[in-house]
């Protein structure tokens, strides 16, 4: 099923085509901001990418085209970009499945003034509200590095990025990532993972 199936292409891509190589990021101004960043990724995501079809990149890169060209965002299509705290936020609605799609980029500056790293969270849920397990959410992290300008796949710092059962928030404001466990009941409990400049910890 195509909604199930967005996510698991974007996961299964970013970690076997950036996990070899490294994403040069372009921008204008003294520094590079979270669009910037995004579009870096997207445009190498489309580059390693030769199969037809929607891929979920795909929405957040022409939204932010829209963006920096002033357009208005397609009906469904939803885009809060807040470069001052390093966000963005890309929600659609797709109203004839019922069905939701969103996907965060942030990044944080690493406490050694090198590096900065850069988040993107996709999650995809049912109008019920809560996701559906494994190949409807992923969670990837690179890092860039202020002097050569690029920026690499890494694991998650600090922790184990899980998929059954499990979504995160990342932060517009503070710094730190809000983890959400689902049951089988769909009841969620939530804690917090702190970021310390260098990496999270619970």
């Amino acid at each position: 099923m195509k909604r199930l199936s967005l996510a698991f292409v974007f996961v299964c891509l970013t970690l076997t085509a950036f996990a070899q190589s490294s994403i040069k990021v372009n921008y204008k101004g003294a520094k590079p901001t979270v669009v910037d960043f995004a579009m870096a990724a997207f445009t190498d995501f489309n580059a390693d990418d030769g199969e037809p079809g929607d891929r979920p990149w795909r929405g957040v890169e022409q939204a932010l085209t829209r963006y920096r060209k002033g357009f208005p965002q397609e009906k469904g299509v939803k885009l809060t970009v807040d470069l001052k705290n390093g966000y963005i936020l890309y929600e659609q609605d797709y109203d004839e499945d019922d069905y939701f799609c969103r996907m965060e980029i942030c990044y944080w500056n690493e406490s050694d003034g090198k590096h900065k790293l850069v988040a993107f969270n996709n999650t995809e849920t049912f109008a019920e509200g809560r996701p559906v397990s494994t190949e409807t959410h992923g969670l990837t992290f690179f890092r860039y590095n202020n002097a050569t300008k690029r920026m690499v796949w890494t694991d998650a710092p600090g922790f184990r990025v899980e998929y059954l059962g499990t979504t995160y928030a990342m932060p517009r404001q503070g710094k730190d990532i809000v983890v959400t466990k689902w049951d089988d009941n769909g009841k969620p409990s939530r804690k917090t993972l702190k970021w310390n400049g260098k990496r999270f910890s619970y």
